[in-house]
């Protein structure tokens, strides 16, 4: 009776106990699924395969709590046992891991790490050097993804997944290409684009094709989205491997610099004169008067140039141009 008893006992021990893990995994998974995680370029600026020292790919990474819980999770103090980077190939496979991380993640050793908890609205940030975790050889477009791991790396049964970066990879600088590179003029000082308003993204576009100034010019540019406008090339594209899109995107910007093509971007105003601005959060139009001196007269003309805003950067992606007579 005492052996049936005990037995009874046990049993339902076990069961209880297994009932309680169930329900805190369900707590866990109900708490993470409020946490909201997000990526953007920490400081974008002309990004080219290896050497992660001298040309880093930053990324400010933002975990926010949606939930109206208290949201805890840990942190490991070396954070590649705490989140993954992931870039994908236009064909949708993936850059391998770098050695460093590799060896890390398969060599036994203890993770130290923090226990950290977010209220309801707030946030938690910090920046992480992409190329610290992937391998970069190859000039193309990847899309760039993270996966964060609130009860770290090796248990990896919870993970939240962040938006996804478009990651322009370029061919690396040389000798013979140096001309090519956004150089400021006067100074040895390469570009990047800033965080302006639409408007000032046009003027800045338009002074820059006056002063023949093609790296400026380019600047905030949406090259891949003006190029795809012809249906035929969007079609070859589409279809395009990733060295081949890469041609295609050089070659369009060689045919732009010759005037061989798009002429109407291209053409370079006498004076110009902004009539109108309207945007959103992410989308605008920018309205402008641009006059084109010939020999016996000048011409006039409206340009609708549409910009939408990538990371807190606006770029022109399309244009349209109205005729408004001579003068």
């Amino acid at each position: 009776m005492k052996r049936t008893l005990f037995a009874i006992i046990t049993v339902f021990s076990l069961f209880a106990q297994f009932a309680f893990s169930q329900n805190t995994n369900t707590a866990l998974q109900a708490d993470y699924s409020k946490a909201s995680v997000s990526i953007k370029f920490y400081d974008r600026t002309m990004y080219y395969p290896g050497n992660k020292e001298d040309n880093p790919i930053y990324v400010d990474v933002a975990i926010t709590n949606k939930g109206t819980d208290t949201l805890r999770f840990k942190l490991a103090d070396d954070r590649m046992f705490s989140l993954d980077f992931y870039a994908y190939t236009i064909k949708n496979t993936t850059l391998p891991n770098t050695k460093d991380v590799i060896i890390k993640r398969s060599t036994n050793q203890t993770v130290y790490f923090r226990e950290l908890a977010i209220e309801p609205g707030e946030t938690y940030s910090f920046v992480e050097n992409v190329k610290d975790y992937i391998q970069i050889d190859e000039p193309s477009i990847y899309y760039l993804e993270m996966r964060f791991y609130p009860e770290l790396y090796k248990s990896r049964t919870i993970e939240i997944a962040s938006n996804r970066l478009s990651l322009d990879i370029r061919p690396a600088p040389s000798a013979s290409a140096s001309s090519i590179l956004p150089i400021e003029n006067k100074t040895t000082s390469l570009l990047k684009p800033e965080a302006i308003s639409p408007d000032k993204v046009v003027e800045q576009t338009i002074t820059a094709r006056q002063k023949s100034l093609w790296d400026q010019y380019f600047l905030y540019m949406d090259i891949e989205q003006m190029m795809v406008r012809n249906s035929e090339v969007n079609r070859k594209y589409k279809n395009a491997s990733a060295d081949e899109r890469n041609r295609m995107l050089q070659a369009y910007k060689g045919d732009l610099m010759q005037n061989k093509i798009d002429y109407d971007i291209v053409s370079i105003p006498e004076r110009f004169s902004i009539e109108n601005t309207s945007y959103s959060q992410t989308d605008g139009t920018v309205s402008v008067i641009e006059w084109f001196k010939y020999p016996n007269f000048s011409e006039k003309k409206r340009y609708i140039y549409k910009v939408r805003q990538r990371d807190g950067i606006w770029q022109i992606y399309d244009y349209s141009v109205t005729n408004l007579g001579t003068e």
